[in-house]
């Protein structure tokens, strides 16, 4: 006689089964989804930093239709358009402009090779921070503008102080925060590069440059404010010619419009300036993965 054996069909499951089934259960579930949440800024919006400069426009072009703003305080934007288009048209304006051009772009270069140079000189040696970057705190501890009578003294009331002075307030930023990035960078790297036998030159060029940039950027941003915002005092001081002089002049006969015109092509050389500043940084700091990209 043949015995038959029976098996009983197994009832049980591995707790990963059990969880996988529960998870997968979870998930099939409508409306139980979650969501993922992601932590950045999102996308760039484009010409997004124009955005604030024309809401800021059209507040002031609809509060002058409205006639809630003094004419004689605040013009309309369409009395300063038109104050700009006489300006230029008479050469008035296109000369003024060249001229604080200069102006800026002397101090500025000049300012900005004595922060990158004394920049490096005191951050790669100690003998050189010892002799330099004492100094540098001192005269940023000096405000700058009230440097302005005794370079007068100095260099006269010509071109020369004024691109002095610009040159002053554009290199102890650029100092500052290059400084800043070179004695922050890692010493693992600098032991590095010491196994790998570089040379000074090689260790200069391919461990500390990258690695102070994005401070010197920083820097660069600040002192290219910091050149226009110089650039409007000193050209109320004993000037001829510039947009600190129209705007200077302006104001002893009340023309409220021509000063508007200066304030804005200020703020337009600003921004315009703080944007080139902001897409050669992104081109040279390409391989950097940041909130800003």
């Amino acid at each position: 006689m043949r015995a038959v054996t029976t098996t009983a069909p197994s009832t049980s499951a591995s707790p990963a089964a059990d969880g996988a089934t529960a998870s997968t259960g979870t998930e099939a579930r409508p409306g139980r989804r979650r969501s993922r949440r992601s932590l950045t800024p999102g996308r760039r919006v484009p010409a997004g930093r124009l955005i604030g400069p024309a809401v800021v426009l059209a507040l002031w072009a609809v509060g002058s239709a409205a006639g809630q703003l003094d004419p004689g305080a605040i013009p309309a934007p369409w009395t300063v358009a038109r104050t700009a288009v006489r300006l230029w048209t008479e050469g008035t304006l296109p000369s003024d402009i060249t001229t604080s051009l200069r102006r800026a772009a002397l101090g500025f270069v000049i300012g900005l090779a004595a922060g990158v140079v004394l920049a490096l000189a005191s951050g790669l040696s100690r003998i050189g921070e010892a002799l330099i970057d004492g100094t540098v705190q001192l005269n940023r501890a000096v405000p700058t503008l009230g440097l302005i009578p005794l370079f007068i003294l100095w260099l006269g009331v010509g071109e020369t102080f004024k691109i002095a002075i610009i040159a002053i307030v554009v290199y102890i930023p650029v100092y500052l925060n290059t400084h800043a990035a070179l004695s922050g960078i890692d010493t693992r790297f600098v032991e590095l590069a010491e196994v790998q036998g570089l040379s000074r030159a090689q260790f200069i060029r391919q461990v500390v440059i990258p690695g102070a940039l994005p401070g010197f950027f920083v820097g660069l941003r600040l002192a290219v404010t910091g050149s226009w915002l110089g650039l409007v005092v000193l050209e109320q001081i004993n000037a001829t010619s510039g947009l600190g002089y129209l705007m200077f002049q302006a104001q002893n006969y009340g023309q409220t419009d021509i000063i508007l015109v200066g304030l804005l092509i200020y703020g337009v050389f600003g921004l315009v300036s703080d944007s080139v500043v902001r897409l050669i940084e992104r081109r040279v700091l390409s391989w950097r993965r940041t909130l800003s990209v």
